[in-house]
């Protein structure tokens, strides 16, 4: 009887060991909500006008790229 209570405590997943692992998923989650809140309206703008932001820096992006690549063909 000593050796059967043995090997279910040893070897029963839902036995011994407790919820470590969902305690562990919790934190994570939480870690993992925290870092994502800051990241979404950190400079107080709202979707269309960060969407106008947005294809102004592309635009200067792309210009810029065009630029450069006239400038100097790739040699080979």
């Amino acid at each position: 009887m000593l050796l059967f209570t043995f090997v279910l405590l040893v070897w029963c997943p839902c036995g011994a060991g407790g919820n470590q692992r969902e305690l562990a998923r919790q934190k994570h989650a939480k870690k993992q909500n925290e870092i994502g809140k800051g990241k979404r309206n950190e400079d107080g703008l709202s979707a269309a006008a960060r969407k106008q932001r947005d294809a102004e820096i592309m635009q200067q992006k792309q210009k810029k790229a065009n630029e450069g690549g006239k400038a100097s063909p790739k040699s080979k």
